[in-house]
C-alpha cells in the first residue's frame, strides 16, 4: 500500500504521563453515530459528536477497530491493519478524526489486534494459494492433520467462540484460529510477523495516534511441539508463563521490540494490554515500563456491588502498579460484557462461574428478577467510585447514558459470532453474545434510529431508548449524563498524585470511604439502608442526599458523594 502525503495533528498536550490517570472513553464505531444513513456507526459520525465528547470531559478516545472487515467478529477480523473500511470512512477523513480530536484536547487510542488476521487479509490468501511448507504459510500457524489421510484436526482443541479451533483448506493442511474460523492466528515466530507489526504501529503513530490497546495481548507467543496435546491436558496446564498458547513469558519479548518504537516518538506513545491472565502478578508483566506499560484489570467488572470486594480489588491492583511503576486501570462495561447498569440489578453472582448477567440475557432479558432502577442507581454510584481512584478510567459509549444491555434482540438479527457458533445447550456461559451492548446509541428522543443516523441502525434498538437519549438527559439536572459531565469535570480539577488512604472511621459494613491527596474524600454506601454523612463540603453525590422527611442530609444506599475535607 502506498502511504498517502499527510500532515501529522499535534497532539493535545506533549505530555508523557498523561495515559496514566485519563478517563478514556470507548467507540465502538459502528454503533456510535452513522454520517451517510446506511445504518452503520462511521468516522464521519464521529467528527461530528467530537464537541459531545469535550463537554463530557474526557481525557482520550479508545476507539475500536475500524479496520477494512467482512464483520465475522464485528470488525476484530481484520482485513488490512493499515486502512480504513471503506464501510466507516478513508484514511484522510481518519486524519480529520485525529485532527478534531487533538484540537478538541482529546487523545486517540486505537486497538491493535496482534493475535491474528481475517481469513481476507492478503497474507492468508496468499497462504492458501502457497503450497505446505511454504514461507507464506510458515506466517500462520498450519499443521498436517492427523488419521490415515490427515482427514483428522491436528487437535482436539475447541476456540473460544466455541466449535473447533482447526480448519482444513483444501489441499488437507489445518490452520489454527483460537476465535472464529475467519481469524487464522499469526505465527509470532516469524520475523515478517514481527517486522509488519512494527510498520503498522509506526504507520499509525505518524498518524497522529496517541496509545493503543492491544488485543488478545496474552495470546501471541505460542509453543507447538511435533506432539500436541489434548484439550483436556490444555485445561490443566497452569498459565504460570509455560502454558502452550496463552501468556507465555516471551510474549513480553515481542512487547519489548514495540516498546523501542513507542520511544521514538515525543511524546512516547502508549499501550494498554487486554491480557486475561490467572494472577495479578502475570497481568503486572504486561505493564512493565519495558513493556506495554499498562494493562486492563476486568476484576471491577466481575465483582458483585459489595464493599469489601471493592476494597479488596482496589488494594491488590494498586499494589501491583506500585510494584511495576505503572498506573492501574478501571473498568466496568465495554464491548464485551453486560452493561454495568444491568448487571447491578440483577441478584450477585456469588461466586458462580457464570459472567453477570448471561443468564439473564439467555432468558430473554425478563422484568422478573431485575430491578432496572437500583441497577442504574448502582452503576452512577459506581461510576463515582471508579472516577475517584487514582489511575486510569475506561468508560464504554452509553453507560454515561445510563444505558441497559438490550436483550431483546430476535436470533435473526444477532451479529456476535459468540451467538451463532454456539448450541443452546452450551450458551449459559456467555448468554445470546455481545450484541446487547453494541446496539447504537440513542441521540435522539424520536426518529428511525433515535438520532444515530438519517435511516436505520444495524442492531434494533428498543422504544424504551427514547427516555434514555442525549437529548432527555442534556442540561436535566440530575440526569446521568450530567453526572458524568460534572463528574469528569471535578476528576480534572481534583486528580494529584496516584495515592489514596482508607479512612477506617468512615469505612464500616457497608461503606466504603478514601480519600485522595489534597483532602479529596469519596464515600460509597454499598449498603440499602441511609448512614450518616461525613463531615466536608459536598461537590458531587450520585443520588439525592436530602433525607426522607428533608430535614437533613444523609448518604442513602446505593449512592457515592464526594466531599472536600474542611481542613484541606
Amino acid at each position: 500500500m502506498t502511504t498517502p502525503s499527510l500532515t501529522v495533528p499535534a497532539a493535545p498536550q506533549a505530555d508523557a504521563d498523561w495515559w496514566r490517570q485519563a478517563a478514556v472513553y470507548q467507540i465502538y464505531p459502528r454503533s456510535f453515530a452513522d454520517s451517510n444513513g446506511d445504518g452503520i456507526g462511521d468516522l464521519g459520525g464521529i467528527i461530528s459528536r467530537v464537541p459531545y465528547l469535550q463537554q463530557l470531559g474526557v481525557d482520550a478516545v479508545w476507539l475500536s477497530p475500524f479496520y477494512p472487515s467482512a464483520l465475522a467478529d464485528g470488525g476484530y477480523d481484520v482485513d488490512d491493519f493499515r486502512d480504513v473500511d471503506p464501510k466507516i470512512g478513508t484514511l484522510a477523513e481518519f486524519d480529520e478524526m485525529v485532527a478534531a480530536l487533538h484540537d478538541a484536547g482529546i487523545k486517540l487510542v486505537v486497538d491493535l489486534v496482534p493475535n491474528h488476521s481475517s481469513d481476507r487479509h492478503e497474507w492468508f490468501r496468499e497462504a492458501l494459494a502457497s503450497p505446505k511448507g511454504s514461507n507464506a504459510r510458515a506466517r500462520y500457524i498450519f499443521r498436517d492433520g492427523k488419521g490415515e489421510n490427515g482427514e483428522l484436526p491436528p487437535a482436539d482443541w475447541t476456540s473460544i467462540f466455541s466449535g473447533p479451533a482447526w480448519t482444513r483448506v483444501p489441499d488437507g493442511q489445518w490452520y489454527l484460529h483460537s476465535f472464529a474460523t475467519e481469524q487464522p492466528d499469526f505465527n509470532w515466530e516469524h520475523p515478517e510477523v514481527h517486522e509488519d507489526f512494527k510498520h503498522t504501529l509506526r504507520f499509525w503513530s505518524d498518524r497522529g495516534v496517541d496509545g493503543f490497546r492491544i488485543d488478545v495481548a496474552h495470546g501471541l507467543a505460542k509453543d507447538l511441539g511435533e506432539v500436541l496435546p489434548s484439550k483436556a491436558e490444555l485445561q490443566a496446564m497452569p498459565k504460570d508463563g509455560t502454558h502452550p498458547l496463552w501468556d507465555r513469558d516471551e510474549v513480553h519479548e515481542i512487547y519489548a521490540e514495540w516498546r523501542a518504537v513507542f520511544n521514538e516518538y515525543t511524546p512516547a506513545r502508549t499501550a494498554v494490554a487486554e491480557a486475561w491472565v490467572e494472577t495479578p502478578e502475570r497481568r503486572a508483566k504486561y505493564a512493565s515500563p519495558e513493556g506495554l506499560g499498562q494493562a486492563f484489570n476486568f476484576d471491577l467488572m466481575e465483582a458483585d456491588f459489595d464493599a469489601t470486594h471493592f476494597r479488596d480489588i482496589v488494594t491488590d491492583n494498586l499494589a501491583q502498579s506500585a510494584a511495576t511503576g505503572s498506573s492501574t486501570t478501571w473498568v466496568f462495561s465495554n464491548h464485551d460484557g453486560v452493561r454495568h447498569a444491568t448487571r447491578y440489578g440483577l441478584p450477585p453472582r456469588a461466586g458462580r462461574d457464570v459472567k453477570q448477567g448471561a443468564e439473564w440475557v439467555l432468558a430473554g432479558g425478563p422484568d422478573e428478577g431485575i430491578d432496572r432502577e437500583l441497577g442504574l442507581r448502582r452503576a452512577r454510584a459506581a461510576t463515582m467510585f471508579e472516577l475517584a481512584l487514582p489511575g486510569s478510567a475506561y468508560l464504554y459509549q452509553g453507560e454515561e447514558l445510563g444505558l441497559h444491555e438490550v436483550a431483546e434482540i430476535p436470533d435473526a438479527q444477532r451479529q456476535d459470532p459468540a451467538f451463532w457458533r454456539t448450541t443452546a445447550e452450551d450458551r449459559g456461559f456467555d448468554g445470546l453474545g455481545r450484541d446487547g451492548c453494541r446496539v447504537p446509541l440513542p441521540w435522539a428522543r424520536e426518529g428511525e434510529s433515535f438520532g444515530f443516523g438519517t435511516g436505520g441502525a444495524h442492531l434494533p434498538q428498543p422504544a424504551w431508548f427514547a427516555d434514555f437519549s442525549v437529548e432527555a438527559e442534556d442540561g436535566v439536572a440530575g440526569s446521568t449524563l450530567e453526572m458524568y459531565r460534572e463528574a469528569l469535570r471535578l476528576r480534572g480539577e481534583l486528580q494529584s498524585e496516584e495515592s489514596l488512604t482508607w479512612d477506617e472511621e468512615v469505612s464500616t459494613g457497608d461503606v466504603l470511604a478514601f480519600e485522595r491527596p489534597g483532602g479529596w474524600l469519596s464515600v460509597t454506601n454499598f449498603g440499602d439502608a441511609p448512614v450518616a454523612l461525613p463531615d466536608g463540603e459536598v461537590l458531587l453525590a450520585s443520588a439525592p442526599l436530602t433525607a426522607a422527611d428533608g430535614t437533613a442530609q444523609e448518604l442513602p444506599g446505593a449512592t457515592t458523594v464526594w466531599l472536600r475535607r474542611a481542613e484541606a
